[in-house]
């Protein structure tokens, strides 16, 4: 087969305009007639979920990790730092996407503040089998959250194994083992990583020393052909070590550019310690029966110890020469932290699923947890302008006399403590049938929870229902919806001041999903666009502050608002043989606080356009070729903390970044190509070079706020990522 040389810029016009006729699809036939829907494989039957390839996820180049990498090149998905494998799924915030591996809802660290103090994601993509992401409008067996829900399933390994990676920022071991009989099956992996080399590329004379490692295991037993036993374990640690020294950032406009000169001392040093384990026992006395029992531990340790004094100055320049003016605009700031944070949860859960057919199914589920909170919270900043503190009143005719009181910008000091139950359930009925000659798929369930802590029953009904019309375009529409909570935890709970409050609730949202599959074939290779529209309303809501990646919710529910967009996808063989796609959307949210009106919350996505592309050399396969893009219009999160954000609606720049990766694959055993003496023991040999942030454009992650004393103005600092960076991979199987 040849391939298709065309210029980037024709290829979407031409695959929208050039379908061909769909390929034909047979109905596969048992004793009870199965209704087949398009290409649906992998371990759910929730139509709102797509399917991400985890060899996708493994080549993807990307500094925050191969699966929330990949997913980040998806219309729904937004992200404005590529340090962190958190992301924002339409309008929402980080934390209100569930995540799961096999089934066990996973935790992410709580007290992350700036995106490089970030270290790996949990999901090691190299035990990865399965990825399956819903961007809204998901199933009824899946929890609380408002946005999404991400499911890995971890691989069992078919014989003993050995793979790894190195390269300039970390790598990873991983083994796998199998009995002769298949029935003892174990997968280990460790990994570790420094950023570094990453973090050196940022215009400020600062010293990192950022270290994160972890290791993992999946052990599974297979007793009979009818019941099997599984352990998943999971240990991490970050250390994260910061001393700043000095910078400086140019920033304003053509017409007036304005230099800050800062200059630091003190340093801050965080810890970040995680555990978790899960026994898994499943039993399937039939084709028809399914039971799963769950037993789970979750702990988190964390500290954050940060005394940081910066002095900086404001300069301003002559607009008809360009030199630099004289400014006596000069300030200070302290910030301080020594927060504690120790959360614990276990318990377990129980699912049954009963399939009369291979057309029905019936699903329930019960869970129970146990959670303890500790929280030592203890943190302020002082804010210093010319020798007078800001807020401090001022005595404009003679400062000397001022008997103002000292006040602090902010200061959050709290020690709490809970330990409430958390129980749940669900109950759904799926259903495959024909409408005379269209193929019809209906799901609906409802998911019940209880929090002890606010004492706050909630009631979920979902649904899901689909139509595959008779018609020669291969083309699938969906509606799902239902009413989706955002059942509080230890961010939402805690209000400004550092308490806990027992009176807060469960932001609500709901939601209404329409979408359109529509699969074709052009030049004998496959593709699908799809297109989804949404809305959400929502209430209860609970404003909150975006500084640098974490979350600071305000601790009361004295909001409303509405989202709204519109996402597509491209999704196809661009290069035979290889998967790529195109995506796009438009999305809007807006919040209403105690009735003053909309304004977009913090993360209003607005436009964004992604690809991940990949490619080979035709008469080379062996050289092959990656590349990410991403382009998203900032948002409006450059808001000071802790101020009204109805007075600060500052947009951050547009995010704009190109990853590229180049390998070169030596021996892959696929190719059927004879290997001698000591290369015959390798299955896979690929040597890579990665180039992150391609153009090397200086994106905008946050804003530092400096007040000029003599204006009172307070003036928005742009707070910098990453530059370019070349990385060096060798990865290897045995």
């Amino acid at each position: 087969m040849k391939k298709l040389v065309l210029p980037l810029s024709l290829m979407a016009p031409l695959f929208v305009f050039s379908q061909t006729k769909k390929k034909d699809t047979t109905t596969r036939v048992t004793n009870i007639e199965e209704v087949v829907f398009q290409r649906q494989s992998g371990k759910t039957t929730d139509l709102s979920a797509v399917k991400i390839s985890a060899k996708d996820a493994q080549n993807v180049a990307s500094l925050a990790g191969g699966i929330e990498g990949i997913l980040k090149t998806l219309p729904s998905v937004n992200s404005n730092t590529e340090l962190s494998s958190q992301y924002m799924v339409r309008g929402g915030n980080y934390d209100e996407n569930l995540i799961y591996i096999n089934d066990i809802e996973i935790y992410r660290p709580f007290l992350i503040r700036n995106s490089q103090q970030e270290g790996m994601s949990i999901i090691n993509p190299d035990m990865v089998s399965t990825v399956n992401f819903s961007a809204g409008g998901f199933e009824a067996r899946y929890g609380d959250k408002m946005s999404s829900a991400l499911n890995i399933y971890y691989r069992e390994p078919k014989k003993l194994e050995l793979s790894g990676e190195a390269s300039l920022i970390g790598g990873r071991l991983t083994t796998g083992l199998a009995s002769k009989n298949k029935k003892l099956t174990a997968l280990f992996s460790g990994r570790y990583r420094n950023t570094n080399l990453v973090l050196n590329t940022l215009n400020e004379d600062t010293d990192f020393n950022p270290t994160y490692w972890d290791f993992q295991s999946y052990i599974n037993y297979h007793i009979s052909d009818k019941f099997s036993l599984s352990f998943i374990g999971y240990y991490s640690k970050n250390d994260y070590e910061m001393v700043p020294k000095a910078k400086s950032v140019t920033f304003g406009t053509l017409q007036q550019p304005i230099t800050v000169n800062i200059g630091y001392a003190g340093r801050e040093q965080d810890m970040y310690k995680n555990m978790m384990g899960t026994f898994s026992m499943n039993y399937k006395p039939s084709d028809k029966w399914r039971f799963t029992l769950d037993s789970f531990s979750y702990q988190n340790r964390e500290k954050e110890y940060y005394t940081i004094h910066s002095q900086y100055e404001l300069q301003t320049f002559d607009q008809t020469t360009g030199a630099p003016v004289v400014s006596y605009d000069v300030g200070g700031q302290i910030e301080h932290a020594r927060n504690d944070l120790f959360v614990r949860t276990y318990g377990t859960q129980f699912k049954a699923r009963f399939s009369p057919n291979v057309n029905s199914d019936f699903e329930v589920g019960f869970k129970y947890e146990k959670e303890n909170l500790k929280d030592l919270t203890n943190e302020w900043k002082l804010v210093d302008s010319a020798g007078y503190s800001i807020p401090r009143p001022v005595n404009i005719n003679d400062p000397r006399l001022n008997e103002g009181d000292l006040e602090l910008f902010y200061s959050i000091s709290g020690k709490n403590h809970i330990q409430p139950t958390r129980l749940s359930a669900y109950a759904q009925y799926s259903q495959k049938f024909y409408w005379g000659s269209s193929k019809v798929f209906l799901n609906v369930g409802a998911r019940v929870a209880n929090w002890s802590f606010n004492k706050e029953t909630i009631f979920s009904p979902r649904f899901q229902f689909a139509i595959k019309p008779d018609w020669e375009s291969d083309m699938l529409f969906k509606v799902n919806g239902g009413i989706y909570y955002q059942s509080p935890f230890y961010k939402e709970i805690k209000d400004l001041e550092g308490n806990f409050n027992s009176d807060i609730k469960s932001q609500r949202s709901i939601q209404l999903v329409l979408a359109n599959d529509y699969e074709f074939e052009m030049y004998d290779r496959p593709f699908k666009l799809t297109t989804e529209a949404y809305y959400k309303k929502m209430d209860n809501l609970i404003p909150y502050y975006m500084d640098n990646v974490r979350i600071r919710y305000s601790g009361k529910n004295n909001a409303s608002g509405y989202a709204y967009g519109i996402d597509t996808r491209l999704f196809g063989e661009f290069v035979p043989g290889v998967d790529s796609w195109l995506s796009a959307s438009y999305a809007r949210v807006y919040e209403n606080i105690n009735g003053r009106g909309n304004i977009p919350r913090p993360t209003d996505q607005r436009l964004r356009f992604a690809m991940f592309y990949q490619d080979y050399m035709p008469k080379f396969p062996s050289m092959r070729v990656n590349l990410t893009l991403v382009y998203a219009m900032g948002l409006p999160n450059g808001a000071p903390v802790f101020t009204d954000p109805y007075q600060y609606q500052n947009t951050l720049p547009s995010y704009k970044r190109v990853d590229l990766g180049l390998s070169k694959v030596f021996i892959d055993r696929k190719d059927n190509k004879k290997t001698y003496g000591f290369w015959s023991n390798f299955e896979e040999l690929t040597l890579g070079v990665q180039v992150f942030n391609a153009f090397n454009i200086n994106n905008t992650v946050a804003n530092q706020w400096i007040t000029d004393y003599n204006s009172n103005l307070m003036y928005p600092v742009p707070v910098r990522l990453t530059g370019r960076f070349f990385n060096v991979k060798l990865e290897f199987k045995l």
